[in-house]
Formats: C-alpha cells, sequence, structure tokens
C-alpha cells in the first residue's frame, strides 16, 4: 500500500484552492444567464456574492474558536463537503425551493461555508508541513487557485459551446466531482498542527500589536483589489464591452487567473532574490493603472488587457502578506490564520459589491464600477508603506 507523505498532503491542498476556485468563480460565470433565465437583476446578484464571501468571513470569525479543537482533518473534509453540496445545490434548489433565488441563496450559503473553512485551513496546513522557503510555497499553493480559475473558466466555456448555456446545472453537478475526491484524499494524507497546544500566542496578544493591524488592511484590500475584478470580469466582457459570452468567458477571468497564476509562479522560484514588500509596492502601482486601462479604454482590447494585467499585479499580493503575517508572528497559529482571512474575505465581500453598487448608481455601467475600485490599490500601497518604515525603524 502507497504510504502518503507530506508531498501528498500539498498536492491535496492545492486540490483544496481548485474547489475554493470552483466556489468563487463558478457562478460568476452564470450571473447573465441566472439574469435571463431567472429574471434576476444586478443588485441581487451583487448581493449573491456578497452573501458568499460575508458567510465566508463568519466562518473565518468562527473557526478562529473551534478549528484546534476540532482537528484540522475533521474540518477540512467538512470544507469540502459543504463545498460539494453547495455546489451541486445550484442545480437542484432553484427548482425545488419556494423561488429560483432563494434557492440560489441556499446553495451559495452552503458552498461558502466550505469556502470559508477552506481558506482558514489550507495555508496553515502547508505551514505545517516541515518543507523549505515557506513563502516560496506559499505562493506555489495560491497559484493552484489560479490554475482552478483557468480549468472552471475554460471547461465551463467548452461545454457550454458543445452543451449549450441550458445545460448549466449538468456542469454544477459534474464539478461536485473535485471536492468529493478531496475529502477522501485529506482523510489519508498527513497533518500536523501549526503550533503545539498552549503555545499558540492569544488573539488578545495579537490584537495589541499595531503591525497585525497593518496587515489586516493589507489583506482586506488586496482580496479587494483581486476580487473587484475578477467577480465582475465575465460580465463586464460580456456587457459592458459587448462580446459574446464565450470570448467574455476566456477573455476577462480566464486572462485574468493565467496573469495571477503567471505572477505567483514567478515569485514562487524567484522569491529568494526579490524583496517581498517592494514588489507588493510595485504591484499596487501596476493594479491602479490596470483599473484605470479598464474604465477609460474605449477599446474592449485594450480594456481587456486591463483586466489581464491587474490579474499579474494582485497576483502575489494575498500570499505575500499571509506570508509576511507569519513570519512576524511565528507563534500566530490558527487565529492568526483565521484573523486574517476574515479581514481577506470582508474584502472579497467590499470589492466587488462596491464595484455592483456604483455600476448600479450609474444605469449598470461597469465601468464607472470599476474605476471606483482604484481605491483599494491606492489603500493598499499607503499600508505596505507604512509597513515598511516600521521594518526600517525596528532594523534602527
Amino acid at each position: 500500500m502507497l504510504k502518503l507523505g507530506y508531498n501528498h498532503t500539498i498536492a491535496a491542498s492545492c486540490i483544496g484552492y481548485v474547489t475554493q476556485a470552483i466556489v468563487n468563480i463558478f457562478v460568476t460565470l452564470l450571473f447573465v444567464i441566472f439574469q435571463n433565465q431567472y429574471g434576476i437583476d444586478i443588485e441581487k446578484i451583487t448581493l449573491l456574492i456578497a452573501v458568499n464571501f460575508t458567510i465566508q468571513l463568519l466562518v473565518d470569525l468562527l473557526s478562529a474558536k473551534f478549528v484546534n479543537k476540532i482537528g484540522y482533518r475533521k474540518c477540512i473534509i467538512a470544507a469540502h463537503i459543504f463545498a460539494a453540496l453547495g455546489i451541486g445545490g445550484l442545480a437542484v434548489f432553484p427548482s425545488v425551493l419556494p423561488s429560483p433565488y432563494i434557492g440560489l441563496l441556499f446553495s451559495v450559503i452552503l458552498y461558502a461555508i466550505g469556502g470559508g473553512l477552506t481558506e482558514v485551513l489550507i495555508s496553515p496546513i502547508v505551514e505545517a508541513c516541515p518543507t523549505d522557503n515557506k513563502s516560496s510555497v506559499m505562493s506555489m499553493l495560491h497559484s493552484f487557485y489560479c490554475w482552478g480559475s483557468v480549468a472552471v473558466i475554460a471547461v465551463s466555456t467548452l461545454f457550454f459551446h458543445c452543451f449549450g448555456k441550458e445545460k448549466w446545472q449538468v456542469l454544477a453537478l459534474l464539478w461536485t466531482i473535485i471536492p468529493l475526491f478531496n475529502v477522501f484524499f485529506f482523510s489519508k494524507v498527513p497533518i500536523e498542527q501549526l503550533t503545539e497546544e498552549g503555545d499558540e500566542m492569544p488573539v488578545r496578544e495579537l490584537a495589541s500589536q499595531k503591525i497585525f493591524w497593518v496587515l489586516i488592511v493589507l489583506i482586506f484590500v488586496s482580496g479587494a483589489s483581486e476580487l473587484a475584478m475578477s467577480q465582475w470580469a465575465s460580465s463586464f466582457a460580456e456587457k459592458g464591452l459587448g462580446i459574446s459570452k464565450t470570448a467574455g468567458d476566456l477573455m476577462g477571468p480566464c486572462l485574468f487567473s493565467v496573469f495571477m497564476g503567471i505572477s505567483r509562479l514567478f515569485y514562487a522560484k524567484y522569491s529568494e532574490k526579490i524583496n517581498l514588500l517592494g514588489f507588493i509596492i510595485i504591484s499596487g502601482m501596476v493594479c491602479i493603472i490596470s483599473y484605470l486601462t479598464s474604465a477609460f479604454s474605449l477599446s474592449p482590447v485594450i480594456a481587456l488587457a486591463g483586466c489581464g494585467l491587474c490579474g499579474l499585479s494582485v497576483g502575489v499580493l494575498w500570499p505575500g502578506v499571509f506570508s509576511i503575517a507569519s513570519s512576524k508572528f511565528p507563534k500566530g497559529g490558527t487565529a492568526l490564520f483565521a484573523l486574517m482571512a476574515l479581514a481577506g474575505d470582508l474584502g472579497c465581500s467590499s470589492g466587488p459589491a462596491l464595484v455592483g453598487i456604483v455600476s448600479g448608481a450609474f444605469g449598470e455601467n461597469l465601468k464607472a464600477g470599476l474605476f471606483s475600485a482604484v481605491i483599494f490599490p491606492v489603500l493598499l500601497i499607503i499600508f505596505a508603506r507604512i509597513l515598511k518604515k516600521k521594518q526600517i525603524e525596528d532594523k534602527e
């Protein structure tokens, strides 16, 4: 019988991020379908996004209390079960519950619970594995969210092309295969705790550190900068730029995810030669350019190039801030990762929500919504500079 080792743990964690990509990306490809099939307006679509990430952040908050008591293995298995129920439920609940929208909402709640647990657990599970160059491994791990996103978009687009958009429920059921497989995988791989029992830094002590709150803001704006573009990229390409759904999905969120994955793999390979915080500041500058390009360009090609550039610019932000937090607070344990995920998911909810609200206020003008999201990379640069100044002061 094959003995599973820590490389298998990392492999299962990578598949966990593919599941996370299905949770966050698949439904965004269905926004226009939901509008046409169920008559759901853009404000209610915005609410679906907000509910997804609000539930995830609530799970983040609660998990700081219960994950260590229940154990990593049971929690990560439960995360994948919830994800599978929610994704598959998209195909079932709209037709069996009082209204299609309530059915969609119930599905979102289920897979959001799975997504929240996954976000809290995957990073500390990998961080606890005995590996060298933690920041490189973390960036490689998070790149699988990108490749999972590309796979979700490419396979879904191919499916719609071959079988038609009206068969989307079948595709939803097929996507449940991945989290269900990982339920089995995570039941077999070795999993270590990040810190010894009783050795973890208390939440009160974490909260008393000024640098902790700077990191909280950084992960918030990182999530907002990423999701404000990625959650609306398909709809922006299809409705804002007037191109077909197939081209919109491939050239919107798919392009975004490819460049985000390239950015993470680049950092994973050259991390020892790169100043992470300086790289984050430069990424914030590029992110501002990308949003302005998408918002103001009159050319669909250039606007989509801005979407891809955004993916490149945000790639290192989330895993980079997590790596900095882990190095600053080596005994932060599950609570640190849970609180960081909480702030990040709050950003993931706030970014797309701001775009949706502003777009609705300007007559469903997504370009206006995307322009409003420039505030997030601006804040990123400001707080990254504060952190850099703090690091210089500590060295002196």
